[in-house]
């Protein structure tokens, strides 16, 4: 599981209090170690040590608990909300490397992987929700954020692109590659840890190239 310190950014990040993203941590634990069937609030309550009443009003049904842990594990990945007026070259390159470095680390967790692995094997189960949460609570909340620090290098004049979502989606095929597609398979993630800041580094750096605005 994360630090601490990124637990409290997630929960700041989703308006949870530290009970609650305590909660989830312990659900994300679970998912992991026990699978879809040990995710059952009977389950998370035992684990976390609060009352299935609890988990129903902070969250709703499994749907709404498994919508939190998703939204909760996306805060992880850092993005930096700065003014246009704050930013030159060198801090938005520094800005960038975070959230690369963090897209990686999130990604390539036991958390991640499982949330990833268990969508995949419903997605043709009539009725699964969870890709849809995915992309809604995971993927595309990372990318919001993300597109709004682009923005933010376009208004002070560092980024030349016409649509943000496009310029993400090339800064996310530029960290991500074809990495992440191996890791859900099995392969061991081991040695591709240990090159992750130089990752991200290669990954801005080349993204800048391509955005960057010509002085």
């Amino acid at each position: 599981m994360q630090s601490v310190a990124a637990t409290r950014e997630a929960n700041a990040g989703n308006g949870l209090t530290e009970r609650q993203g305590v909660v989830l941590e312990e659900a994300l634990r679970l998912l992991v170690d026990g699978g879809e069937k040990a995710l059952t609030t009977a389950g998370v309550a035992r684990a976390a040590n609060c009352s299935k009443e609890s988990l129903y009003k902070w969250f709703g049904d499994r749907d709404g608990l498994l919508s939190a842990m998703i939204g909760f594990q996306a805060s992880k990945v850092r993005t930096q909300d700065v003014a246009a007026s704050a930013l030159d070259a060198e801090s938005l390159s520094r800005h960038l490397v975070v959230f690369a470095k963090d897209l990686l680390e999130v990604l390539s967790g036991d958390v991640s992987l499982a949330l990833n692995r268990l969508a995949i094997g419903q997605a043709s189960r009539e009725g699964s929700k969870l890709g849809h949460m995915l992309q809604e609570r995971g993927r595309r909340q990372i990318g919001r954020r993300a597109a709004a620090l682009l923005e933010a290098g376009r208004k002070a004049g560092l980024l030349a692109f016409d649509d943000a979502d496009e310029a993400y989606g090339a800064l996310y095929g530029l960290v991500v590659s074809d990495w992440h597609l191996k890791m859900l398979l099995g392969e061991e993630a081991g040695e591709m840890k240990k090159g992750f800041g130089r990752k991200a580094e290669q990954a801005v750096s080349a993204f800048l190239t391509l955005y960057g605005k010509k002085v």
